[in-house]
């Protein structure tokens, strides 16, 4: 049982990296996928759990992807660069310390990738607000 805690808190740690990553580099392509499944690979391995740090490279790259989506999408809508890096390291904080809750940790990449999905399928709509009312 230690061993599935453990390997949802790398999961849900290496989420957390993907986040805290894309949020830095702030460029849509796979850099923060990369840097987040390097990164949560290798404090796997820092750690000693090599059975664990595999889970922490699939929540890294599953953070990483949908985080870079949403820094992208922030800076194409008029964020500033270090706005959207603190905000992003701020939600990676609350998502490392939602991963030492014990089923949380393995779904924090699936809900991060589900939202991300989420944001892309409604990219293009245009939001009618006031207009609606006009006619």
């Amino acid at each position: 049982m230690w061993e599935a805690y453990r390997i949802g808190l790398c999961a849900g740690g290496g989420a957390a990296l993907g986040v805290a990553i894309a949020g830095v580099l702030r460029r849509p392509d796979g850099a923060a996928l990369l840097a987040g499944a390097v990164a949560a690979i290798v404090a796997g391995l820092v750690l000693g759990w090599i059975g664990e740090s595999i889970g922490a490279a699939v929540g890294g790259v599953i953070g990483g992807l949908a985080a870079a989506r949403f820094a992208a999408g922030s800076l194409r809508r008029g964020g500033t660069g270090g706005a959207t890096a603190f905000l992003f390291l701020l939600a990676a904080v609350a998502a490392f310390a939602l991963a030492f809750v014990p089923v949380v940790g393995y779904l924090e990449p699936l809900a991060l990738a589900a939202f991300a999905g989420r944001a892309q399928r409604r990219a293009g709509e245009k939001y009618a607000g006031l207009r609606s009312l006009a006619k």
